[in-house]
């Protein structure tokens, strides 16, 4: 057996595609959407991230409000300005690229994002209508996975998922979200205190990985047939490369490959269905201005 890769770039570039469709018809109403992408600093990994949102902005036809500041820049500072964001009317979407210099509070920035403009879906008000299962922004990565099972054709139903890793940006929300209705898998969660893990993972059907450790899910510890979702992106040291590096996921993905029947990648996997996620978000937060 060999399985399918699920290939998130293609995924990632039909959803973009969509987008850029429907932002085409909301711009005949008067209506662009616009997201503000706010990094503090220049935190290397945090100015690519923002550079690939800004690609994706400029490709679907959505407007760039996107605020550099220095590293120096004080809490006081960043909260004026998001406030100035949320009073625009012309912003639809606001995202300030974590993580924050030390001396900046985190979850007090993002108490501070309007609710209806938290298109990263961080604020407590959109987990908890992730929680309780009412409208609201769907956190991008979580998301962008479930679109990646059900664009696979996957079966989800009765299926039993285990989610490795229990993180507020990932791992506690795709449980919610595989567990709804519409998906409906019976759902374990595993992490650091989780004994014998592998007992767990070899009964289910479809495993996310998203413990931010290489090596986390070897083949031994996964049923032939097992879907993987690898969330993880782990740089390891490689002379061959012109970085010095190379990146992997949170899975032996070599091994896996052999004995799974679908696996994502990494890189090339989950990364771009993220982007894709935010842009569908901002797309909906101008949609719900309307």
């Amino acid at each position: 057996m060999s399985a399918v890769i699920i290939d998130g770039k293609q995924v990632a570039a039909d959803v973009r595609a969509e987008v850029a469709k429907k932002t085409a018809e909301l711009k005949t109403k008067g209506i662009t959407p616009c997201l503000a992408v706010v990094l503090v600093g220049e935190n290397p990994a945090s100015v690519s991230y923002v550079t690939g949102k800004q690609k994706a902005l400029a490709e679907v036809g959505m407007a760039d409000r996107s605020v550099k500041l220095p590293e120096s820049t004080t809490e006081e500072e960043l909260l004026k300005l998001i406030d100035e964001l949320n009073k625009d009317d012309s912003v639809h979407g606001i995202l300030v690229q974590l993580p924050l210099p030390k001396h900046i509070n985190e979850d007090k920035i993002i108490m501070a994002i309007d609710p209806s403009k938290d298109v990263d879906g961080f604020h407590p008000v959109s987990v908890g209508n992730l929680m309780i299962g009412r409208p609201g922004f769907l956190p991008c990565t979580p998301h962008g996975i479930i679109v990646m099972l059900k664009k696979a054709g996957i079966e989800t139903s009765g299926k039993h998922a285990v989610v490795i890793g229990r993180s507020n940006i990932v791992g506690k929300p795709v449980s919610i979200l595989l567990a709804r209705k519409e998906v409906n898998c019976t759902v374990t969660m595993c992490h650091t205190g989780t004994k014998n893990m592998a007992e767990i993972t070899k009964q289910a059907d479809i495993i996310v990985v998203a413990s931010g450790h290489p090596h986390t899910l070897t083949k031994d510890m996964v049923k032939d047939g097992a879907v993987v979702i690898d969330v993880g992106v782990n740089r390891i040291p490689d002379a061959s490369k012109k970085s010095g590096f190379r990146l992997i996921g949170d899975c032996d993905f070599d091994d896996l490959k052999e004995k799974t029947s679908f696996i994502t990648p990494v890189p090339g996997g989950v990364g771009p269905m993220t982007i894709a996620m935010l842009m569908q978000n901002t797309l909906e937060a101008a949609e719900r201005r309307l």
